[in-house]
Parts: structure tokens; C-alpha cells; sequence
């Protein structure tokens, strides 16, 4: 595979890691899979997100697996600058989807039109342990595949 094939693959896995884990844990409290796209839309929109339907869901979603592209994306050119960023995959992922979370959730989220939602330990809690092991390992795995790098 290409380096794009790997870049957008990895962008796919981290995506569909992290939204079914979203749809899961949100699901579980009664949370829809359409509100939880259209809170990721929220995040340019405000709250008109949440009431453009399949529209906004659409949007959210296709937000959702640009951001994860870039997670991939970003931890590429990391490894073209510091090619020892391509050594230990599961330690540096580890790493690398905490430090994703902490931007997502104070640099990100804290400049978009969303509002802050209530603090939740058992969602803080699961998203860090999420970021960690099922979105920063895998994006490090498939950046390092699209550098040349063997797992």
C-alpha cells in the first residue's frame, strides 16, 4: 500500500475506534448516534447542529474522520522530523492519544462554537484510557506504515 492508502486507512480505524466508542458509551445513556455526529458539527455550527437533522449528522461525521486523518496525518510528519517516533508503537501511541485527547478536549473544543458539556468522571475517565489505546496506538502503527517503517 501507498503512503496516502496508509495515511487514509489509519484515518478510518481511528475514526470508526473512536465513534463506536462514542455510540457505545452515549448509547448506553440513551444518546443517539445523529446527536453525537451533531455534536462534532456543533463545533462549528453552535447549537443550529443540533437541529439540522441528517444534514448536521452528516457534516459531524465527515468532521469526525477529517480530525482523525489529521491525528494519522500529524504523527507522520512528527516521525519525518524524529524518526525515533517510529520505534515503540504501543508506548509512543499511548502517549500520543493522551496528548491528542488533552488538545482535543482544552485547545479544540475550548475555540469551537460548541458549549462545554457537564463534567462526567466515567467519560473522562474512558475517553483518556480510549485516546491512549485505541486512537493513539493505532495512528502511530499506521503512520509508521506510511513512512516505511515495519510494526
Amino acid at each position: 500500500m501507498k503512503r496516502l492508502g496508509w495515511l487514509v486507512a489509519g484515518a478510518l480505524v481511528v475514526g470508526t475506534l473512536d465513534a463506536a466508542f462514542a455510540i457505545i458509551f452515549w448509547g448506553m445513556r440513551g444518546v443517539g448516534p445523529i446527536r453525537i455526529f451533531q455534536s462534532i458539527a456543533a463545533g462549528l455550527l453552535g447549537r443550529a447542529a443540533y437541529s439540522g437533522g441528517l444534514r448536521t449528522e452528516s457534516l459531524g461525521l465527515a468532521l469526525h474522520y477529517f480530525i482523525a486523518f489529521m491525528i494519522v496525518l500529524v504523527y507522520w510528519l512528527a516521525i519525518k522530523i524524529i524518526p525515533a517516533l517510529a520505534r515503540r508503537t504501543i508506548l509512543y501511541g499511548a502517549i500520543y492519544g493522551v496528548c491528542v485527547y488533552l488538545f482535543m478536549n482544552y485547545v479544540v473544543i475550548a475555540l469551537s462554537a460548541t458549549s462545554r458539556s457537564r463534567f462526567l468522571l466515567s467519560w473522562v475517565a474512558w475517553s483518556i484510557i480510549v485516546h491512549a489505546f485505541l486512537i493513539g496506538v493505532p495512528a502511530v502503527f499506521f503512520a509508521r506504515k506510511a513512512s516505511g517503517g515495519q510494526t
